[in-house]
């Protein structure tokens, strides 16, 4: 650093004046004064100019910095004041390349983006919040130390339904097994109907003998398959009712239960925070609580009055359905195992239940293919 002051006091100790003559001072004098000039004021910053040290350059040798190309320089005037007036001295400027500034303008697809970001976020926090205090009423009621809201009657009736589908689903079971079962029997039946009639054929002196049990087998395996008509069609409409129409209305159960544990948790919080001091912040912080207070209360509310009307319509359309499939069931097999085929074909009639035809059951040729 002190040989770069030292060249340039070298550059500056000649002044050149405007006709290109050497001045009269000494070298002492004029390297102490430029030295001094550097170390203690430094250069004016409006009036800075280059010394050339070479040959062939402008006249006077002076190169002003306003000649030099480059990026523009913009002032700003009122800065440059408000430093004049704070800090007396060499003067201060402030300026920018123009064309340099980034103009950091938002597009609307990022405000959009930026938006869907903020709505998740604040679903994500009013999840975690709800879940919090719903967990906490949650193991409060398990382990004895919290109230939860009760409605003897209705709770009552949800046992009962809750009873009723999984003796339903047992009988679904259980008709389900007997189908099963009974269409093995048939097939057999129409097996060994089959090869009596061929044996009938092939055995001219037990030809009577065999023709009469084949005619025995088909009659029993085309009644069979009445009776089995008649049971697919209990067992249908059976599974309707337990895994549609009850499920629809537990599912709704379900929902009511989430909403009672929800408003028990934020009664609790209204309550909890009730309890405590009433300064400005608490203040707040009731009224916030008594707002979700209501909104839960009312979506309660309005879930145990769906659940109370799913139950009652559920009970009157389980009577009716049920009230038709047993008679159905009853009368089909009763005609059955007493050999009525007359009464079979009139109870298939009376519940418009339709056979399928033999066959309907394997698929088309252009299915296997």
């Amino acid at each position: 650093m002190a040989d770069s002051i030292m060249s340039k006091a070298a550059t500056m100790e000649i002044p050149i004046n405007s006709n290109g003559d050497t001045g009269t001072l000494t070298e002492d004098d004029s390297l102490e004064q430029d030295l001094q000039q550097v170390m203690v004021s430094g250069p004016n910053l409006n009036e800075t100019s280059i010394v050339s040290g070479g040959y062939g350059g402008p006249a006077g040798g002076i190169i002003p910095t306003s000649s030099i190309k480059g990026p523009a320089i913009r002032f700003n005037p009122e800065y440059l004041d408000r430093r004049r007036a704070a800090a007396p001295g060499p003067e201060f400027f402030s300026f920018s390349l123009l064309g340099s500034s980034n103009h950091n303008s938002n597009s609307p697809s990022e405000e959009v983006t930026r938006g869907v970001a903020v709505e998740k976020l604040d679903s994500v926090k009013k999840w975690g919040i709800n879940t919090y205090k719903c967990t906490k009423q949650m193991f409060s009621e398990r382990f004895g130390r919290g109230s939860r809201t009760v409605d003897l009657e209705l709770e009552a009736q949800i046992d009962v339904l809750r009873d009723t589908k999984s003796k339903y689903e047992n009988i679904l079971r259980l008709a389900t097994a007997l189908i099963d079962h009974f269409h093995s029997m048939v097939q057999t039946q129409q097996a060994l109907g089959d090869t009596f009639t061929d044996l009938s054929q092939k055995s001219p002196e037990l030809q009577d003998e065999f023709g009469y049990n084949a005619e025995t087998q088909k009659l029993l395996c085309k009644n069979g398959e009445a009776l089995l008509g008649a049971i697919t069609f209990f067992v249908s409409s059976i599974n309707t009712l337990v895994n549609k129409t009850m499920e629809d209305t537990l599912m709704t159960i379900r929902l009511y239960e989430n909403a009672r544990l929800e408003f028990d948790a934020y009664r609790s919080d209204l309550e909890e925070l009730s309890l405590g001091p009433r300064d400005a912040a608490t203040m707040v912080r009731i009224e916030m609580a008594q707002h979700d207070y209501q909104i839960h209360r009312d979506k309660y509310e309005r879930l145990r009055s769906d659940v109370t009307i799913k139950l009652k319509f559920l009970e009157e359309n389980k009577v009716k359905v049920m009230h038709k499939q047993l008679l159905l069931f009853h009368n089909a097999i009763s005609a059955y195992f007493a050999g009525n085929q007359q009464q079979l074909e009139q109870t298939l009639i009376q519940f418009n239940v339709k056979l399928k035809p033999p066959g309907s059951d394997k698929p088309s040729w252009l299915e296997e293919q």
